[in-house]
């Protein structure tokens, strides 16, 4: 599969773009363990073109994480395409355009998936974008507003038509959030449409070897696109990889192992980040990694309340001193 010109190979797992996830430390794991291509997390284009240090910051890319998306948002078409311009000084790989996320602070203000509802200021905003940079830029959307609007087939029609170069389609409508499961049957439908040539990224709800196997299988997809099962456990990459390539379905790593993953990844964190958020931002992490472990929850309190790096890290030994013989 090729993006432009960026060969991602056969079958590509690539990680989603989530805000408060994809930082610099968590795209470092997911390398690490192969995903195919990653996206930072959402960067605001008022922000942006304010020249807002959240948002800024959020453009530090890094050569080993390449082939890298900066994905944006906003409601305004002036402030995209000038924060199109400013992102494309980072130099990353592509631009991508957030036109997917559900949450009622975007959407509900006409940025993310809230651009489900203006069709036309989609398009011509993206046919702005395109025009305005030389990097690629590709997209990420949804079905539809609501059940009544799934609109997607004639979407993916029209932004091809004014020049990105792959669209991501999450299987549920914006009304959905992330409830109930997602739906490939429209995703489907966009790949298998004679009229479209670009690439087509599947996202929901793959959360195993087995079921992004099944994607690429029944609805044809060129890649997939992994988001909130990758949270605590960046290892997925690696599964589906060997999965895809072999048919072998590798062990879930021991607890020692998780250990050592988790503080890396806390390690990186404290690198990439100032002040407390490099400890904050690892919390949802933190769970994730040793969900499932007996008689943890007083542990797990201590982990996600816990200020010290010192302390944390001991906790972490800890984990391992006493898990030992868990599988």
């Amino acid at each position: 599969m090729k993006i432009a010109g960026i060969d991602l190979g056969p079958r590509p797992v690539l990680l989603a773009p989530m805000d408060e996830v994809t930082d610099l430390s968590f795209r470092f794991m997911c390398k690490h363990f192969g995903a195919a291509m990653m996206f930072t997390e959402f960067v605001s284009s008022d922000g942006l073109i304010r020249d807002a240090g959240a948002s800024v910051d959020k453009l530090r890319i890094y050569g080993y994480e390449r082939p890298i998306g900066i994905q944006l948002y906003g409601h305004l078409t002036d402030a995209m395409v000038a924060a199109a311009r400013l992102a494309e000084q980072a130099h990353p790989d592509v631009i991508d355009l957030n036109f997917g996320c559900p949450m009622k602070k975007i959407a509900n203000r006409g940025a993310g998936a809230g651009m489900m509802r203006d069709v036309p200021k989609m398009v011509e905003m993206t046919r702005q974008i395109v025009s305005a940079v030389r990097t690629p830029v590709t997209v990420k959307t949804r079905l539809g507003w609501d059940e009544n609007s799934k609109n997607i087939v004639d979407v993916a029609e029209r932004l091809q038509d004014v020049g990105i170069q792959a669209l991501t389609i999450h299987g549920r409508t914006r009304s959905q959030l992330y409830k109930g499961e997602a739906d490939w049957t429209l995703i489907g439908e966009v790949k298998r449409n004679p009229r479209m040539a670009i690439p087509i990224i599947g996202n929901g709800d793959v959360k195993s070897p087995e079921g992004a196997k099944e994607m690429f299988d029944r609805y044809g997809v060129d890649a997939v696109m992994v988001g909130r099962a990758s949270y605590g456990r960046p290892w997925i990459f690696e599964e589906i990889n060997r999965y895809l390539a072999t048919g072998e379905r590798l062990p879930q790593p021991s607890v020692d192992r998780r250990v050592e993953i988790a503080k890396l990844h806390f390690m990186k964190s404290l690198e990439f980040k100032h002040g407390k958020s490099s400890i904050y931002e690892m919390r949802r992490h933190f769970c994730s990694y040793f969900k499932g472990l007996p008689d943890f929850k007083e542990t797990r309190l201590k982990l996600v309340t816990s200020e010290d790096p010192q302390e944390i890290l001991a906790l972490l030994d800890y984990i391992r001193e006493r898990y030992a013989s868990q599988p």
